[in-house]
């Protein structure tokens, strides 16, 4: 291909994920320059390369299978000093292990959250449903049909993954601890 074609391809696939603001199924992107999946893959990750060597304000990233231009996160101060202060939210303990039980168990329900944690979860979990970090999955094939959550993009934008299996393995060990903790945090609340 030459130089000039890629260059059109690239600013194309450029205005693409500018416009659209979400990410982008690769799919679509190659239908829309009308190449393969394997040639528009290389042109964008061509594409990030080169946007990180020149220091850009904004990079592409990628979401199992799918691209999206977003704003660099060096650049978030220059931006609040244009625009208003951006919605913030704040990840308390307890968001951050409901997030965490939703997301190593996905799809999972609000009872075995309550389960893991030995604590109702409604408002844990509707607050991460409001971030946009958790969402229904679909519903459980039981009496009451309960709904399921999972993990979204958001998430994994947040976190800079590309996919839940970029998680961190746990531990057998520390889960062995963390069960024998457990199990003695009950066995005190018995004898009380």
């Amino acid at each position: 291909m030459e130089e000039v074609e890629i260059r059109k391809l690239e600013g194309v696939i450029e205005a693409i994920l500018f416009t659209m603001g979400e990410s982008v199924e690769l799919g679509k992107i190659a239908s829309s320059i009308e190449h393969d999946e394997d040639t528009t893959r290389k042109i964008i990750r061509q594409m990030m390369v080169r946007y990180e060597e020149e220091d850009r304000g904004v990079r592409i990233i990628e979401l199992e299978g799918c691209f999206q231009m977003c704003t660099k996160k060096e650049m978030y101060e220059y931006l609040i000093k244009i625009a208003k202060q951006p919605r913030k939210f704040v990840l308390t303990d307890v968001l951050l292990e409901t997030l965490s039980i939703v997301a190593y168990k996905q799809p999972v329900t609000k009872l075995e959250i309550e389960k893991i944690r030995g604590v109702k979860s409604d408002h844990a979990v509707n607050k991460l449903v409001e971030y946009n970090l958790v969402c229904e999955v679909g519903r459980l094939d039981a009496p009451g049909r309960p709904l399921l959550f999972g993990t979204t993009e958001e998430f994994l934008r947040r976190f800079s993954i590309q996919s839940v299996e970029e998680l961190p393995s746990l531990n057998p060990e520390q889960m062995e601890n963390f069960k024998t903790e457990a199990e003695e945090e009950i066995q005190l609340k018995l004898d009380v």
